[in-house]
């Protein structure tokens, strides 16, 4: 086991703290532990935007770091997971709290800087994966809004 250099160290533990907002931050007894994510999310459109930039953000700075494919699709996947079912009205956000994909995230990463060695990012996969899972997101924000607009509509005559 190799120790990661300084500036993965800084970038890992600013990662920690993200990740420890985001899905750990709030005890509930007999329950464990769930975090502002879900929270943030029930705010139609924004929510599931601002959590899914955070959560990118995570996967941007594990690039930089150079983490090999594999292991940041791993990454895009569970955002992605999170994103998709996450939008579904309130019982996504019962999923979010669970799943909790920044957490899952920053545990790769982790395993990741203490077994390997380091690899040259392929820049123009991250950008294209990034892409996607942005794309992922936004979309399934909007239809939320949209969804959530046409409910009101309807309700409202």
């Amino acid at each position: 086991m190799k120790p990661p250099i300084q500036s993965e160290t800084d970038a890992l533990q600013r990662l920690r703290r993200i990740s420890f907002l985001l899905d750990n931050a709030i005890p509930i007894p007999g329950i464990g532990r769930i975090g502002l994510d879900p929270f943030i999310g029930l705010i139609p459109g924004a929510g599931d935007t601002v959590g899914g930039a955070l959560s990118a953000y995570i996967v941007w700075e594990a690039a930089r770091i150079g983490l090999p494919r594999s292991i940041l699709f791993q990454m895009a996947w569970n955002i992605i997971l999170e994103t998709v079912l996450g939008s579904i009205p309130f019982l996504g956000d019962f999923f979010d709290a669970g799943w909790k994909a920044n957490a899952r995230n920053v545990a790769l990463l982790e395993r990741h800087l203490t077994r390997s060695r380091r690899h040259r990012t392929d820049w123009l996969f991250f950008a294209l994966m990034i892409a996607i899972v942005l794309l992922v997101v936004i979309g399934f924000a909007t239809l939320s809004v949209l969804l959530l607009r046409s409910l009101l509509g309807a309700i409202g005559g």
